[in-house]
């Protein structure tokens, strides 16, 4: 009877740990699958991140080469300016010699 008893513990046992074996089998190719796909998401975002890094680089060389135009222009601007500047004064004093000639003029 204890024999008997040891068999069937036995048994069951073995049957427990086959089902098991084979349950676990199916949790292993599971989760290799939940791996594969979770590895595929990280290579895209990997993927993605890189593409919005380039687009980023690319975005900051654009904005530094309108900031370079503008301090071009800017400068041109000055430039402009200065000279501007520089024609009113002549015309201002060729103005003033007129001036001072039509004067002498009239003294006469």
């Amino acid at each position: 009877m204890k024999k008997k008893s040891l068999l069937m513990i036995s048994v069951v046992l073995a049957l427990a740990f086959t089902m098991g074996g084979c349950a676990t089998k199916s949790d292993l190719q599971e989760l290799q699958a939940r791996e594969m796909a979770i590895s595929a998401k990280a290579d895209q975002a990997a993927q993605d991140a890189e593409a919005a890094k380039a687009a980023a680089d690319e975005a900051l060389m654009k904005a530094n080469e309108a900031a370079e135009r503008a301090e071009a222009a800017e400068r041109r601007a000055e430039e402009r300016e200065r000279i501007a500047a520089e024609k009113e004064r002549i015309a201002e004093e060729k103005a003033k010699q007129a001036e001072a000639i039509f004067q002498k003029s009239m003294k006469k």
